[in-house]
């Protein structure tokens, strides 16, 4: 199975932030639409980083009084994981297991065309599982 798989199911809607926004506008981003990641564009639209859950977390660590305040570019993730419709699940869970990212913008020539989550990605296996026990299932009893 492939990215565009999961892109066909959950849509390609994808927030997005200006790296100039501040933390605090990212996290009513993060809270108004109950999401754990935001996609971070420069001006032409193109991936300058992603700001994670994690990332906020961080920088509230490190001097809560001042967090929010804090420019996106200085908390956000510059290096991106990304991904394209045709690369496969399995290569997915892999690059998020082993790079510890639980988020994954989509490109098609530098493009954002979507993003795909750990648990997008554990919901379409799950599906897959539960498709094949009930093929089995189908052809024991016939």
């Amino acid at each position: 199975m492939l990215v565009d798989t999961i892109l066909q199911n959950k849509g390609s809607l994808v927030y997005t932030l200006p790296e100039t926004g501040t933390l605090a506008d990212a996290v009513a981003m993060l809270n108004t639409h109950n999401i754990g990641a935001v996609v971070i564009t420069h001006q032409d639209g193109t991936i300058a980083g992603i700001l994670s859950e994690r990332d906020v977390v961080r920088r509230l660590g490190e001097d809560t009084a001042a967090a929010l305040a804090l420019t996106i570019a200085e908390c956000m993730t510059r290096s991106v994981y990304t991904a394209s419709r045709q690369t496969h699940i399995d290569d997915i869970m892999e690059r998020m297991t082993h790079s510890r990212v639980r988020h994954m913008p989509v490109t098609e020539n530098k493009k954002l065309v979507g993003i795909v989550s750990i648990g997008d990605v554990v919901k379409l296996k799950i599906e897959q599982v539960e498709k094949e026990a009930e093929e089995l299932r189908e052809y024991i009893a016939s």
